[in-house]
């Protein structure tokens, strides 16, 4: 598995190799000792899939005292995948970075703790799976609203159109306003 830090280098895009003939492809897309090699030393007691539409954005959404780690991937269609820093003492607090994640580029994104999480499905439809490195506790999850300006995403709106919401993902708040995680 090629590993690549990004912009903020604790957050990582992970390419598996992947193995294809006429009937079809093999990959891993998890190993803990590549894993931590690349990554640290992170267990992780949860699995999620989600299904969405295009134009549905999720996020920006963090845990405060329960901070998870996020290892992101695409099983179907493509999203556009970003992690915003909220480790307070860090040189790059409110910064974010993005990457587009597909069934067919089969890259996945380590979103580590401390840090906010959301994507934007690009496609007719995306599936998106997720191990976390803690439990999902809906009491301490809070959400930074999508288009906060001092964080300034550059999501690639599709049509230029305004992104679908849940009602929570409406209800958030800006990174001012909002608590750093604690770990």
């Amino acid at each position: 598995m090629q590993a690549q830090p990004l912009a903020i280098p604790e957050v990582v895009l992970l390419t598996p190799k992947v193995f294809g003939d006429e009937r079809g492809f093999f990959m891993e897309t998890f190993r803990q000792n590549e894993f931590e090699k690349h990554c640290g030393h992170y267990t992780f007691v949860q699995d999620n899939h989600s299904k969405s539409r295009r134009g549905i954005l999720r996020g920006l959404h963090y845990q405060v005292t329960q901070p998870q780690g996020k290892l992101v991937r695409v099983t179907q269609g493509e999203v556009f995948d970003v992690a915003v820093d909220l480790r307070e003492n860090s040189p790059t607090f409110g910064q974010w970075v993005g990457v587009s994640l597909s069934a067919e580029n089969k890259q996945i994104l380590w979103v580590p703790p401390g840090f906010a999480h959301g994507f934007y499905v690009t496609s007719e439809e995306a599936e998106f799976q997720y191990k976390c490195t803690d439990y999902y506790a809906p009491e301490d999850e809070c959400s930074i609203i999508w288009n906060d300006p001092t964080i300034a995403i550059d999501w690639p709106l599709v049509n230029g159109q305004l992104p679908r919401l849940s009602a929570k993902d409406e209800q958030g708040q800006a990174l001012e306003w909002c608590d750093a995680p604690k770990f």
